[in-house]
């Protein structure tokens, strides 16, 4: 009895150990993000104090070396909405089609070649990226549309590759992860694999799927190196996708390592911008989150799961 007794002190020893260093490694984390918050804000607040936040903001000049100088970042900030914009415009299609195919179409034999390709994807390095776009993209769109190739097509054309991975990954598990009651149940009622699969399944998923472009604009916004070795890093509005562009983080990364006084402010504002946009990004991203949660948790509710189907095929989908 007494050796028991032993056992579940060593036992209740050992969790609250565990239970300490969890909390430690959490508040490291948590130190870790304060700080960085603390450095971007009180780095940027000279330049906001002297330039003036709504000025900063919807300036369009940026010029470092004039007298006085002058710093804005409307320019760049719509350059990197264009850019992150166009991505999804063609990286969404395409990566949905992916994920549905791979989740529910795909043969066994060939499954195991593709998600070793999409893993691929997901590890190349940025500057493979663009490289392979300045070397083919940059020259095709020179060849056969307006300007020099250097533009907003041709970064939102490298950026669609680099989000692939994240939103055939995030949205392929969504897909996965729906009970299987669902495609049974839109069976029973009449409906064929491609429509269960596509009016059942997919709006049954779109929470995660959402969450997936999410995390592509966040990856999308946040590229620099890939962007700047295509983009053509002008600091002008973009009239046409095929003019060249200036993102914010091409623009930190060009002029970090020379600036200076309140140019090197102006920087760290900059990225103080970017660093906003993230965040709410990533608010957004936990709103759907515990809306799926939610959603989940009500669907998981006795004959819950049994209606979905039906509901979905309603008008004329099943016969």
């Amino acid at each position: 009895m007494t050796k028991g007794k032993g056992g579940r002190t060593r036992s209740k020893r050992s969790e609250q150990i565990a239970q300490v260093i969890f909390l430690i490694t959490s508040l490291v984390s948590l130190a870790a993000v304060a700080c960085i918050c603390v450095f971007i804000f009180r780095g940027a607040w000279p330049a906001i104090r002297e330039v003036g936040l709504w000025n900063f903001l919807s300036g369009t000049a940026w010029k470092p070396n004039n007298d006085p100088q002058k710093f804005g970042i409307f320019y760049m900030i719509v350059g990197s909405l264009y850019v992150s914009g166009g991505a999804l415009i063609l990286g969404v299609p395409v990566g949905l089609m992916a994920a549905i195919f791979m989740a529910r179409f795909c043969p066994k034999r060939i499954y195991p070649l593709l998600s070793q390709c999409v893993k691929l994807l997901a590890g190349i390095p940025s500057i493979i990226y663009g490289f392979f776009g300045m070397m083919l993209i940059v020259p095709f769109i020179a060849e056969h549309c307006p300007g020099n190739g250097n533009s907003v097509l041709a970064a939102s054309v490298v950026l669609a590759l680099m989000i692939l991975p994240t939103i055939i990954t995030l949205s392929e598990n969504a897909l996965r992860s729906l009970p299987a009651s669902y495609y049974e149940g839109a069976l029973a009622l009449g409906a064929t694999h491609e429509e269960a699969v596509f009016h059942v399944l997919t709006p049954a998923a779109r929470r995660g799927i959402v969450t997936s472009i999410v995390l592509g604009m966040g990856r999308a916004i946040g590229e620099t190196i890939a962007v700047g070795m295509v983009a053509g890093n002008s600091n002008i509005l973009p009239t046409s996708i095929f003019k060249s562009v200036r993102t914010l983080t091409v623009n930190i990364v060009s002029e970090m390592g020379y600036a200076e006084g309140l140019h090197y402010d102006a920087l760290i504002a900059t990225g103080a911008v970017l660093f906003v946009f993230i965040m709410l990004l990533n608010v957004a991203l936990g709103l759907l989150t515990r809306e799926k949660k939610d959603k989940s948790e009500s669907t998981n509710k006795p004959g819950a799961a049994d209606k979905r189907p039906q509901k979905a095929l309603q008008g004329g989908v099943a016969k």
